[in-house]
């Protein structure tokens, strides 16, 4: 069986997830990043594309004053395999799946996974992850990722946390082009809650049929 797929947003009113130049530290404010670390503190796996490894050099782990419990496995999706090894997830418990030829990067584990279009295959990711004891997965970013995911059918919860503020068209998507000729084919979620936290808002979803 899969691993259960949730993800998560922090983007502006707009649906952004950074500026035009890239700057995303911090649209949301602190007590929705703290619920986001309890999120992690509940997956077993988080993942990102390696364009937000780029940007942002994430830790990734779980920074929580009251956890005591281990840290999630770290999963970059990098398929030219552009992580340099001075990132902060190219150390241990970090797992790289890629489409290229394999070569060192920190102490992450790096696999070569079957392709699609040149990117890692939603199916063999999963597949990557399945056979790593990975029951429950959090997808954190970026466009990309989130889009490729939510075609491949297998978002099953969306936890989005959405700030007051506008970024505007020129502003990056949270979810990259999905292609969709029309209305009918476009993905559905139902809504399970919606609540503040801070000035923030918390949306959650799952996914229809679910």
């Amino acid at each position: 069986m899969r691993p259960r797929v949730t993800l998560k947003l922090a983007t502006s009113l707009d649906a952004r997830i950074a500026t035009a130049s890239g700057e995303s530290q911090w649209i949301t404010g602190p007590e929705a990043r703290q619920q986001g670390h309890r999120l992690r503190a509940t997956h077993d796996a988080i993942m990102v594309g390696v364009e937000t490894v780029l940007a942002d050099d994430p830790k990734l782990t779980v920074r929580l004053p009251d956890h005591a419990g281990p840290h999630p496995l770290r999963v970059v999706l990098d398929s030219r395999l552009r992580t340099p090894s001075t990132a902060k997830v190219a150390t241990g418990n970090s797992l790289i799946l890629t489409t290229a030829a394999p070569h060192a990067v920190g102490q992450a584990e790096v696999v070569v996974v079957a392709s699609d279009d040149g990117r890692p295959a939603v199916a063999a990711v999963l597949d990557a992850l399945t056979a790593r004891g990975v029951t429950s997965l959090l997808i954190e970013g970026g466009g990309r990722v989130a889009a490729s995911f939510i075609q491949a059918g297998v978002v099953d919860a969306i936890e989005w946390f959405r700030a007051p503020i506008l970024l505007g068209g020129e502003g990056r998507p949270c979810v990259a082009s999905l292609a969709l000729a029309k209305l009918a084919d476009a993905p559905k979620f139902r809504r399970l809650g919606v609540e503040p936290v801070g000035d923030d808002l918390w949306e959650r979803y799952a996914r229809f049929g679910s």
